[in-house]
């Protein structure tokens, strides 16, 4: 073996040795201990929870323009139809508006420096803007458009017909908008409406675990054990969120 090169040999004999000198020295404690936060003994319910956000909040994040046009958007990318409710119903807005305003919206844990490439369509996000400053530069310039082409009107006065028609356009780069890029922005829309349809309640969307019935996703439940081997059936219990069920905590 080379020196500085870790053979697949001296990787298992460094990690035995590494396993055993734990075993030797015995279990942590005390003050070497470590657990979520620090304490010991550890006790269900002591991380840090998601904080609840409730489905009745004013949003902060958006404007009201801004909350005016995601709600007419939302509702034409996932519309109500005979199946079920629709985005602006489950509550997609309310959660577009707290990942906008936390570290989402920030980009907090995303490498945000350049250089600044194009990107290719398979990859990922490529935007210098967060995706708050992206969804506000957007929004502005979407309105701008349609006042420009549908005699003065925002895009949620609209009619349904012209709604598709400017999300269309946004969608296949046949409407281009200043400071951003049009496709690039209906694509992390579409995602994101997308998230917030299907997430947790916990999260502002999806209220009463809706779009969840209607698939048949269980949700989080903790053990399907006795429902592994059943190939092709329906799950016959209802979803849980992370919160639980309303019926295990009637003080929730």
């Amino acid at each position: 073996m080379s020196h500085g090169r870790l053979t697949r040999r001296g990787f298992l004999a460094q990690t035995a040795a590494l396993s055993a000198a734990s075993a030797a020295s015995g279990p942590l404690s005390g003050a070497n201990a470590r657990t979520i936060q620090g304490e010991v003994p550890w006790a269900p319910g002591e991380a840090d929870a998601p904080t609840q956000v409730s489905q009745t909040a004013s949003y902060v994040y958006f404007t009201p323009e801004e909350a005016t046009f995601i709600e007419s958007a939302v509702a034409r990318l996932i519309p109500a139809d005979e199946l079920g409710p629709g985005a602006r119903e489950l509550g997609c807005p309310l959660f577009l508006d707290r990942q906008l305003a936390g570290a989402y919206g920030r980009a907090q844990r995303w490498y945000m420096q350049g250089p600044w490439a194009k990107g290719s369509k398979t990859q990922g996000y490529q935007s210098r803007m967060t995706p708050a400053q992206m969804y506000r530069a957007a929004i502005k310039a979407i309105d701008a458009y349609c006042r420009n082409n549908f005699d003065k009107k925002s895009f949620a006065q609209l009619g349904p017909d012209d709604q598709d028609k400017v999300l269309g356009g946004l969608e296949g780069g046949q409407i281009k908008l200043d400071e951003v890029d049009a496709t690039a922005f209906f694509k992390q829309f579409l995602l994101n409406t997308r998230e917030g349809y299907f997430a947790d309640p916990l999260y502002g969307g999806n209220k009463n675990m809706t779009a969840w019935k209607m698939i048949g996703f269980p949700g989080a439940r903790y053990d399907y054990r006795d429902y592994v081997a059943k190939h092709g059936e329906r799950f016959p219990l209802p979803p849980v969120s992370l919160r639980g069920r309303p019926a295990w905590n009637p003080k929730s």
